[in-house]
């Protein structure tokens, strides 16, 4: 893939004419740039800036991060899912403290050491905030450079990143090259589109330049590779309460929604034996029980099937943390996964 450098000039021009104005591009700083960063991962950037605007009021300095408390981070990101990207966050900001003298480092190869940051992050955080010329290669590059060069290999592969990477960085400038990073994954949210509908190449600054939109294949790219069929869990999920307070548990660490707090579950669609015999053994006597909607949550390789039922019972077992409906709204970070068990809470608080 031989590095084309008429790719610059005309790109740099139309971001300069066309960027969106984002909360994170007013003050570039190290800080703003690795935070958006990491909440951009896997989510919209509409649905980024309104967490983003928080977290940043509610820890405006890697030093806040640091010292924050796991909980309050945790619902700060609550939401956004992909919760390991908050803890690893905050860990990042420990070692930055500890090691860095609070200051963010500006080298990439530094930056990659760091929990959470991978080559990506560490070139927008070098090139944006910085001005390092590395390339920053996420899914809409990968998109763009696979449609500008006809690319049929998956891009999820490490060789067709690596091969994007140095075909980049060989034509980045070395004046202003967050202004490239940034023009880059610009061109793929907002004229390079994902999905079947097709690319705005009446405004896309490189269609002149274009193999896919020469050949028409735009829509084959990008290739990725076969995902794996996602595992089915059935679960059941409890929402206990008692004299005003509901039962909430810490999930265990490591692995799924790892520390964050739910409403106690078990495995399976229970019928009214397991329910009843789930109660018996963490002694609660049932006053009442009820069904609640099914609910199905997606996750990147498992799907949650749920089955929920209110239930109230006599007195508040200790194996679980009995808190008022406004402390889990308020400091307890409640997966995604249960918003449909929660709106149940609200719904059940009112009347």
């Amino acid at each position: 893939m031989k590095p084309n450098p008429a790719l610059t000039a005309p790109l740099l021009a139309w971001f300069e004419e066309n960027a969106r104005i984002l909360p994170w591009r007013s003050d570039p700083t190290a800080y703003r740039v690795w935070v958006s960063e990491i909440m951009l991962q896997q989510t919209r950037v509409e649905a980024v800036k309104p967490y983003y605007d928080a977290f940043m009021t509610a820890l405006p300095t890697v030093k806040d991060l640091a010292e924050a408390p796991q909980e309050q981070v945790l619902k700060l990101w609550e939401g956004l899912g992909y919760y390991s990207r908050a803890r690893n966050l905050q860990k990042a900001a420990q070692i930055i403290m500890t090691q860095y003298h609070g200051e963010i480092p500006g080298d990439f190869d530094v930056l990659k050491q760091l929990p959470g940051i991978g080559d990506y992050t560490a070139g927008a955080i070098a090139s944006i905030a910085f001005d390092v010329p590395v390339a920053a290669v996420d899914g809409n590059v990968l998109r763009v450079m696979a449609r500008l060069y006809d690319h049929h290999e998956p891009v999820d592969i490490p060789r067709t990143k690596q091969l994007f990477t140095h075909t980049l960085e060989a034509i980045y400038p070395r004046e202003k090259p967050g202004q490239m990073t940034q023009a880059w994954m610009e061109l793929g949210a907002t004229v390079c589109v994902p999905g079947k509908q097709p690319p705005k190449c009446h405004i896309c600054p490189l269609a002149h330049l274009c193999l896919a939109r020469e050949r028409n294949t735009w829509s084959l790219l990008p290739v990725k590779s076969p995902k794996k069929a996602r595992r089915l869990e059935d679960r059941t999920v409890f929402l206990l309460f008692s004299k005003g307070k509901y039962a909430i548990q810490k999930r265990p660490e490591p692995g799924l929604l790892a520390g964050l707090w739910e409403f106690p579950s078990i495995t399976g669609h229970a019928h009214m034996e397991d329910i009843l015999l789930f109660l018996t053994a963490r002694s609660l006597s049932p006053l009442s029980i009820r069904p609640l909607p099914d609910a199905i949550h997606i996750f990147t390789h498992v799907e949650w099937n749920m089955k929920g039922y209110m239930i109230e019972v006599s007195d508040q077992s200790p194996p679980f943390h009995w808190v008022s409906t406004k402390e889990i709204l308020e400091s307890f970070a409640i997966p995604s996964a249960y918003k449909v068990y929660v709106n149940c809470m609200k719904v059940e608080n009112k009347s």
